[in-house]
Formats: structure tokens, sequence, C-alpha cells
């Protein structure tokens, strides 16, 4: 197991992320009051990003009426952002990490080969955090198909568990 992959239990980093409208998102103002799921993608307007953002949007009013807010991250800026919502009807918030600060310290960063060069991207994954600020998933590498609706069961399950 990589060391730098976050574990269920302990406290999820803290971020201040701005948006697609370039307002800045504090994962601490959600706590005491909201679930979280944090799903970081590899890239906007991709086949499997889009199929992801628009799945969890589908779900956004079940992860309502559970008291959880769906954040996505990706390397992208706040315009690449805000065309990808728009072109998508897309009403998950998406928070640009630029330089890839939180994903370093979420452990979603990884090296691969691009047509002979060494590129650095982001690991398809999603964590759940109370709203304690405790991290109750940690899923590494996920399939963008069906995983929506995966996350809405997670948090069904500690949404009981108050």
């Amino acid at each position: 197991m990589d060391l730098s992959m976050l574990q269920t239990g302990q406290p999820a980093p803290v971020f201040d992320l701005p948006d697609a409208d370039m307002n800045m998102v504090s994962l601490a103002s959600f706590k005491n009051h909201r679930h979280v799921v944090l799903y970081f993608y590899p890239r906007d307007d991709r086949p499997g990003c889009t199929m992801e953002a628009i799945d969890f949007t589908d779900l956004e009013g079940e992860f309502n009426q559970l008291k959880t807010v769906v954040l996505g991250v990706s390397m992208d800026d706040c315009l690449a952002h805000g065309s990808f919502r728009d072109k998508h009807g897309l009403c998950v918030q998406l928070l640009a990490d630029v330089d890839g600060e939180v994903c370093r310290r979420y452990g979603v960063l990884h090296e691969k080969e691009v047509e002979g060069k060494r590129k650095t991207g982001i690991m398809r994954s999603t964590f759940i955090i109370d709203r304690k600020g405790v991290l109750k998933h940690a899923l590494y590498g996920v399939n963008p198909r069906g995983h929506a609706v995966e996350v809405l069961g997670l948090v069904k399950g500690i949404a009981k568990c108050k």
C-alpha cells in the first residue's frame, strides 16, 4: 500500500479551493453541518469525468436529503470548470486545485507514461467525510460507471450511524 494514501478513521485534510465561479470553498465550513463527498477526477470534459459528474448531479436531491454536499476536484482552472459545468448543466461544485496541493494531501497524484513521457495525473478517487471531518471511506482508483450510486449507498450507511 502507498503510504501517501489516506486511511478511514483519520481526519480529512482541510483545504480552501476556488470553485468554477472563483468563490473560495473551505472543507472546514461543512464541519458539524454536512457530510462531504470529495471526488477527484483527471480532467474536465473527458468521457469518464463527464459521466461521473452527470451521475453525481442526477443524484443531487438524494445527497441533499442526506445532508451531504458533493465536491469535484481536478487540476483544471476555474474557467475550465465553469465551461464544463455550463456545457453539461452540472450542479456539483467543481473545485480548482491547479497546483495539485490538495491532490497531494489526499494521495491521488500518480505518474504515468504517455507517448514516452512521464506525466503526473490524478487517479480517480473519492472520499466520504462525515460531519465531524473524519474520513469514513477512501476509495482509490474508482471506475466512473455506477460510482455515484455506489457512493450514495455508502453515504446512506453513515447517515444512519449519526
